[in-house]
C-alpha cells in the first residue's frame, strides 16, 4: 500500500493511494488519529480491508500533502552513509565504524509538492536525496537478525541542510540541519510488504531534470538492518520514527564550484518502488 498524510476541503486526514486517487481511511477506521496511531495499533490490514474496492474520495491533484508521519517523536538521520562519500571528503580518513547520527524536528520538513526555503542568513541551501525508513514495529536492542521485521515502509527524503551553518558548533551539525521547513518528505509510505528486500534500491536526486545524485543501497556502509539495530542500542525505537538512510555523492557543495539551491529551483528525490518526492525552493517570506 500507499499510505499518505494529507488535507482537503478544510481538513487534515489519512489514506491509500489509489491509481490518480486517495481514499479517505480517516473516517473508515475508528479510533485511529493518523499514519502513526495506525502503526502503532498494528493495523494495516484493516487499512487494506478498508480500502479494498472503495471508491476514492479525493484525487491526487486536489489534495495538499503533508508529512507522510506528522510528528514522529524521532527523526534519525545517518551521515556519511555511502562509502564513495567518505571518500569525497578528501580527508584521507579510514571508512567508519560506527554510523554517524543525528536529529531532524519535525518543523525542518515539508510534505511533497510543498516549498522548502531558504532563510534570510545564508545563501548556502543544499540538497541530500535519501530513502527514509518508517519504523512499523518499535523495540529496544533489536537483534539485527529480526530488524527488518520492524520496518513498517520507506519514504524520500530531501535532508535539506544549510551548509554554513553547519560549522558553527565544534562538536554538532544541528543548526544547519534544521533550519525551518529547509528539507522535504514523502510524498507517501510504500508499506513493507511490496519490497523484496532493501539491499539494492536506487535512490536518485535530480534539480531542475538534472541528475546530481544516483546509487542504490548496495553501496551503503551500513544497511538498513544495521541501522535498526545500532540505534535502538541506545533508544527505544516507536511506531512512526523515521530514520533517513543517507545520501549518496553528488551534492551541491561537493561540485567545482559549489552549487546552491535558488528560488525556483525545483528538487527531486526519487526512491526505487516509493516514488518522486518533488519540492520547488522559495526564499523565506520575511
Amino acid at each position: 500500500m500507499k499510505l499518505l498524510s494529507f488535507e482537503a476541503g478544510g481538513r487534515a486526514s489519512f489514506g491509500v493511494v489509489e491509481g490518480a486517487g486517495v481514499i479517505d481511511l480517516k473516517p473508515r477506521l475508528d479510533g485511529v488519529a493518523d499514519l502513526r496511531d495506525l502503526f502503532a495499533a498494528g493495523r494495516l490490514g484493516d487499512a487494506a480491508a478498508a480500502a479494498k474496492g472503495a471508491d476514492r474520495d479525493f484525487g491526487l491533484d486536489e489534495i495538499r500533502y503533508a508529512r507522510p508521519i506528522l510528528h514522529p517523536e524521532k527523526t534519525i538521520c545517518i551521515g556519511v552513509n555511502y562509502a564513495d562519500r567518505n571518500a569525497e571528503y578528501r580527508d584521507g580518513t579510514d571508512l567508519p565504524k560506527f554510523p554517524s547520527i543525528f536529529m531532524r524536528a519535525p518543523g525542518s520538513l515539508v510534505g511533497h509538492g510543498e516549498p522548502i526555503v531558504r532563510p534570510p542568513e545564508s545563501e548556502q541551501l543544499d540538497y541530500e536525496g535519501e530513502i527514509a525508513i518508517v519504523i512499523g514495529r518499535g523495540g529496544r536492542r533489536i537483534p539485527e537478525a529480526e530488524a527488518e521485521a520492524h520496518i513498517g515502509g520507506l519514504t524520500c527524503l530531501n535532508e535539506g541542510t544549510i551548509r554554513d551553518w553547519l560549522r558553527h558548533g565544534k562538536f554538532n551539525v544541528t543548526q544547519g540541519k534544521n533550519f525551518e521547513r529547509s528539507g522535504g518528505v514523502g510524498p507517501w509510505i510504500v508499506t513493507a510488504d511490496e519490497f523484496d528486500g532493501y539491499g539494492d534500491l536506487r535512490v536518485t536526486t535530480r534539480v531542475n531534470g538534472e541528475v546530481r545524485q544516483d546509487d542504490t543501497t548496495a553501496s551503503l556502509l551500513f544497511p538498513f538492518a544495521h541501522l535498526i539495530a545500532y540505534v535502538s542500542i541506545y533508544t527505544a525505537l516507536k511506531p512512526g520514527d523515521v530514520i533517513s538512510t543517507g545520501t549518496p555523492t553528488g551534492a551541491g557543495v561537493r561540485l567545482d564550484p559549489p552549487v546552491w539551491l535558488k528560488p525556483g529551483d525545483v528538487v527531486e528525490v526519487e526512491g526505487q518502488g516509493i516514488g518522486v518526492l518533488s519540492n520547488m525552493v522559495e526564499d523565506e517570506a520575511a
